[in-house]
Formats: C-alpha cells, sequence, structure tokens
C-alpha cells in the first residue's frame, strides 16, 4: 500500500519534474553520474553562455532551417531560442540540430505579440532582421543593448506586426543581385557578429551563479542515461529535500 508520505513525496517529485528548480543538493548528486571531462567542458561553455542576446523565429515552414537557427545559438552561446507558431508548428530535427536541443532552451509561442510582450518584459529590445526599409548595418548595430533577433519564414519574411512593431531593424549588408540569404545563414552570420563584439566589450553578459547552476542540472539531467529514475530515487531517499 503506498503511503500517503510517499504519495506526498511522489507528488512533490513531479512538481520539480515539470521544470528546473535550483536544488544544490540534486545537482551535487548528479554529478557524481558524470565524468571529470563532461563536468569541465560544461564549466567551459557556461562561462561563455549568454543571455544578452536570444533569437526568435516565426513561423519558419522549413523544419531544417529552425533546427539549424538552434544549432547556431549553441555555437555562439546564446541560450535561448524562441518559437512563434501561428501558422506552422513543428518539432526539431535532432540530425540537424546535431545535440544541440539539449544545451538550447527552447521556448514557444503561439502568437508573435505575446512573445515580444514576453521579451520586453525581459528587457530585450526587439530587432526585426530584414533588408528592406531603413534598417541598420550590421557592423553598426549597438550590441550593448540587450537584444531580441526575430527571423521570419523563407519567403514572405516577418510578419508586419513585427517590422511595424520592433524597435529597430537590422540588416546584412549584401553585394550581389540577391537581396536575401536563407534564415539559417542569416541567423549564424548575425550571431557570430554581436556575440564577438559583445565579448570585447564592456558589458556584463555571463549568466549569473544561479542560472549556470540551473543549467548544470539540466544538462546532467539530458546527458545521463535513467536520469529521470536516477532523480525520483533522489527524492525517495531523501523526502525532507523536497
Amino acid at each position: 500500500m503506498i503511503t500517503s508520505l510517499f504519495f506526498s513525496t511522489f507528488l512533490l517529485y513531479l512538481q520539480k519534474q515539470a521544470t528546473i528548480i535550483l536544488d544544490l543538493d540534486l545537482l551535487t548528486h548528479l554529478q557524481t553520474f558524470l565524468t571529470d571531462r563532461r563536468k569541465e567542458t560544461f564549466e567551459t561553455v557556461l562561462s561563455k553562455r549568454t543571455r544578452h542576446f536570444t533569437v526568435v523565429t516565426e513561423d519558419v515552414y522549413q523544419l531544417h532551417n529552425t533546427s539549424a537557427v538552434m544549432r547556431s545559438c549553441d555555437v555562439f552561446g546564446v541560450q535561448d531560442l524562441s518559437i512563434v507558431e501561428e501558422i506552422n508548428s513543428k518539432r526539431i530535427d535532432k540530425e540537424i540540430a546535431m545535440g544541440s536541443q539539449k544545451w538550447v532552451d527552447l521556448h514557444r509561442y503561439n502568437s508573435v505579440t505575446s512573445c515580444m510582450d514576453s521579451l520586453r518584459s525581459q528587457g530585450y529590445q526587439i530587432v526585426a532582421t530584414s533588408p528592406h526599409n531603413q534598417s541598420v548595418h550590421l557592423h553598426e548595430f549597438d550590441v550593448t543593448k540587450k537584444s531580441a533577433f526575430f527571423f521570419g519564414k523563407e519567403r514572405d519574411g516577418l510578419s508586419d506586426t513585427v517590422v511595424n512593431e520592433a524597435d529597430v531593424s537590422l540588416k546584412i549588408p549584401m553585394y550581389g543581385f540577391t537581396e536575401s540569404l536563407n534564415i539559417s545563414v542569416s541567423a549564424a552570420i548575425i550571431l557570430q557578429y554581436v556575440v564577438t563584439k559583445l565579448k570585447q566589450s564592456d558589458v556584463k553578459w555571463s549568466l549569473t551563479q544561479d542560472e549556470k547552476n540551473e543549467l548544470r542540472i539540466l544538462w546532467a539531467k539530458n546527458t545521463i542515461r535513467s536520469a529521470e529514475d536516477i532523480v525520483r530515487r533522489f527524492y525517495e531517499d531523501n523526502p525532507t529535500l523536497l
């Protein structure tokens, strides 16, 4: 028979599984399942991670494009990717993402307005990437401002809502007949430039210690085989920690 104590403990465990809770005791336990090399890799990557910039894709149709953008976020140290799915809803292609889905935080929105409102509440300016209008050239962009870069649909680009309500419009200088780039290419070019310039600036772009610890827990859980069973047993053995 399941005791009331066990049942209560299990409910609290389920609540903890629903979100990443900063639990240093759990972190210490999970790290015993990681190799020294893996822990060193985590620390190296965490030291270069930032939330000063974030990326948003708006109703991107081709699955491989969003997956490739996620990969670029990981490569250039951008922790968060938001996906607006008013029309198109897709899963991340794991082969194209090359494992980056384990390391980048993915946020989904069903409207671009709610996405922009959420990001603005976090202090981000909205940056519409577009080769048109009076866009700022990439080399003139002010990297000191906390920024969310929006990338639009393959053929039509960003919606009028984003273009009209953005705080700034940004474009990559182009010198050929073609006016546009694939969004995954555009994202890679923009992120490489702005992240490099950011790290040459005096801006405090690093994650906080709490943010790093939350990611240590999440990344450990995404790395360790049977991690959910390990976490469940940990809280069963240590109910007072719940």
